[in-house]
């Protein structure tokens, strides 16, 4: 209530509280069925648009608010991971300098995209709904008035009908009507031209909106794609500058390891003890890394010589051995198919499943292979003479470097 001396005065604060009460009462009247009540049912329909477009202009204000937040919040999530990307990408990389570019433009386009979405849609939804609250409040004003309206009515009607007439009183009470009905027509009639325009306008702004947004996610998502794409173009190029980095220092490292072997064979073909040259692995398997004992290199020339001249020996024997007992594993307690046997003079680390890992010192059992079309140039089957005495079981046999044993 207004506080009297800030610009309403008692007489005025009386007739407030008067017009308080009286429409009070009417509206108690009107609910009891004791008074008539003005009704306005296409008017009554207008309001119910009116209340409707405003909850539904109210959500979608905040659901667009709600979706820039959103906007913001990826905007913010991508700098820090452009941010992440520039700081460790190092110098040297390819695309350095379009890196730091691309975070730049990356940033500048959430900020744009953004903007945009306020200036063009959250603004005009802001301004759209601004004009609710006071129409709202003329249509509640309409409606009080619409009460004084039949309160002056009702009294005027009552005035006439008594059976004491008072002129005095009923010209003043047929004043008081006159001017309440025209008060109440003239907001009436302002309201039900402005409502169905407010309500018809609703498309427009559904229509700005959200064509709008729609344009700028468009041409967004467009530069945003045209960025994605260069920075995917960056990361290949840098792949594949890696991967040849990588197959050059692999090509270098087999080309050095390449020279070492032929600088071994060469000084295997001048020594006495290493009369013949071994062969290397074939083509269709990894080299085998060929580890020298140090043993071998510490022992001298006579007994090289010595152990060469035995494997000359053994081969003789071998080839004047029939057949059969070569083959037919004829002693107990060799293997099935075993042909002779071979002491590993160097280690060897197996590159496949189906190859033997040899420490320097082992003696094997060769086997004949279960299919010979099978068996590559350089490369024999057979098991560890070890697990066979042990086992017997020859289902462990593997194939293994012929260049990295000798017979016994």
């Amino acid at each position: 209530m207004a506080e009297i001396g800030k610009g309403v005065t008692a007489g005025k604060l009386a007739i407030n509280v008067q017009k308080r009460l009286t429409r009070a009462q009417e509206k108690v009247l009107q609910k009891l069925g004791k008074a008539d009540e003005t009704r306005d049912v296409v008017f009554e329909e207008m309001v119910a648009n009116f209340n409707k477009q405003m909850g539904e202009g109210t959500k979608l204000q905040k659901d667009l608010k709600a979706y820039l937040a959103a906007v913001k919040t990826m905007h913010d999530a991508s700098r820090r991971l452009q941010d992440c990307l520039a700081d460790m990408y190092e110098p040297e990389w390819f695309g350095k300098e379009e890196i730091d570019a691309l975070a730049e433009d990356t940033d500048t386009l959430w900020l744009d995209y953004h903007q945009n979405l306020t200036d063009k849609s959250l603004t005009c939804m802001d301004t759209y709904l601004a004009q609710f609250p006071e129409i709202k409040a003329r249509i509640a004003k309409r409606e009080r008035k619409m009460v004084d309206f039949d309160s002056a009515r009702h009294h005027f009607a009552s005035l006439q009908k008594g059976k004491k007439k008072d002129e005095a009183k009923i010209a003043k009470a047929e004043e008081e009507l006159g001017r309440a009905q025209k008060i109440f027509e003239e907001m009436n009639v302002e309201l039900q031209d402005e409502l169905p325009s407010l309500w018809d306008s609703r498309v427009g702004v559904y229509v700005n909106t959200f064509q709008g947004m729609a344009g700028h996610q468009e041409k967004f998502h467009r530069e945003m794609s045209k960025l994605s794409q260069n920075l995917n173009d960056i990361m290949t190029k840098l792949e594949e500058q890696r991967q040849l980095k990588k197959d050059g220092t692999a090509a270098a490292k087999t080309g050095d390891a390449a020279k070492s072997e032929e600088a071994n064979h060469s000084e295997a073909a001048s020594s006495p003890a290493k009369a013949v040259q071994r062969p290397g692995p074939p083509p269709s398997r990894p080299p085998p890394r060929l580890t020298p004992s140090p043993d071998q290199r510490q022992q001298p020339a006579d007994v090289y010589a010595d152990e060469a001249s035995a494997a000359d020996d053994n081969t003789e024997s071998a080839a004047t051995t029939p057949q059969s007992a070569v083959t037919n594993g004829s002693d107990g307690e060799l293997p099935p198919g075993f042909i002779y046997k071979v002491k590993a003079i160097h280690d060897y680390a197996s590159t496949d499943g189906d190859e033997l890992e040899l420490k320097m010192g082992d003696i094997l059992l060769v086997v004949a292979f279960d299919n010979p079309d099978e068996q590559d140039d350089g490369w024999l089957m057979g098991v560890k003479e070890s697990h066979w005495m042990q086992h017997k079981d020859i289902s462990v046999k593997g194939v293994f470097p012929e260049n990295f044993t000798q017979k016994v």
